[in-house]
């Protein structure tokens, strides 16, 4: 059995990343590790919410890891938090990153044109430099346009995610894939990789916003890579995955305005997976 690790934050409450990764990559047939950054009491969009800075036991973790001689065949980093988890998380990169580890980076900083809260340029900056590490990247439009440095547009077309792409290759990202991208009436990614072979995939408009979306992307591609999906087929299956669960939620009249029903649809992602 494949094993990842997934380097994020618990939020006890809402479903978002380490409570989506370690069940739903799980799920999919790999073993999953956890290195927690923080303890939120509930995800970002709650007002009030707690932040408990696990930097400290993130070092002692990662020693006993190290102690440990483990192997791990991906490495899979969502929402951080602060400068310096990126610093550390590098620093396992360095530990951990061996030739035959896939390593897989969803910036997690800002939507809808604005940085989430706690986030500023030195953090975009820092994540942009793990990025470059990285063999996948998942930013969405947002993220991927604060660090190719052009201006975020809520009205563009092809040349614009085009031109984004183009700088963050010359940054030094490859293998990038670009989340939340509005088309008409249809979302999708947009994907260039270290070849310079290009796809983009895109489904129908759903007319509801959630929290933790992109971390179920990320997860689910990261899943179907180890269960050795190509990149292309990968991303193709998180999106459909996505936009059942999206579609499963919004018809669920009782369904908590905090997160995704996630749990409802893993068998159908299961079935996809080995049909």
């Amino acid at each position: 059995m494949k094993r990842l690790v997934s380097i994020q934050d618990i939020s006890c409450i809402g479903k978002c990343s380490q409570t989506i990764a370690l069940p739903l990559i799980s799920a999919m047939g790999v073993e999953t590790s956890i290195i927690p950054t923080a303890v939120l009491s509930a995800h970002t969009m709650f007002p009030g919410f707690t932040f408990t800075d696990l930097s400290d036991s993130m070092v002692d973790i990662i020693s006993h890891f190290k102690s440990l001689n483990l192997h791990f065949d991906a490495i899979l980093t969502g929402y951080l938090g602060t400068v310096r988890h990126i610093e550390i998380i590098s620093d396992f990169y360095e530990q951990f990153a061996k030739d035959d580890t896939l390593t897989v980076v969803d910036p997690v900083f800002a939507d809808n044109g604005v940085m989430y809260t706690g986030f500023d340029v030195e953090y975009a900056d820092a994540i942009s430099v793990l990025c470059k590490k990285a063999d996948y990247i998942v930013p969405n439009i947002t993220e991927a346009a604060i660090m190719s440095g052009l201006s975020y547009r809520t009205d563009y077309d092809s040349s614009y995610v085009k031109e984004i792409l183009d700088r963050l290759n010359e940054l030094g990202m490859s293998n990038i894939i670009i989340t939340s991208i509005r088309r008409n009436n249809e979302n999708g990614i947009v994907a260039r990789l270290s070849d310079q072979a290009e796809f983009e995939y895109f489904k129908p408009h759903i007319d509801a916003t959630f929290h933790g979306t992109g971390d179920l992307f990320t997860s689910a591609f990261a899943g179907a890579l180890l269960n050795d999906y190509s990149a292309y087929d990968a991303a193709r299956l998180a999106v459909d995955y996505t936009a059942h669960t999206l579609s499963v939620t919004q018809k669920n009249k009782s369904h908590n305005w905090y997160g995704i029903d996630f749990e409802e649809t893993i068998p159908w992602l299961i079935d996809r997976l080995y049909s």
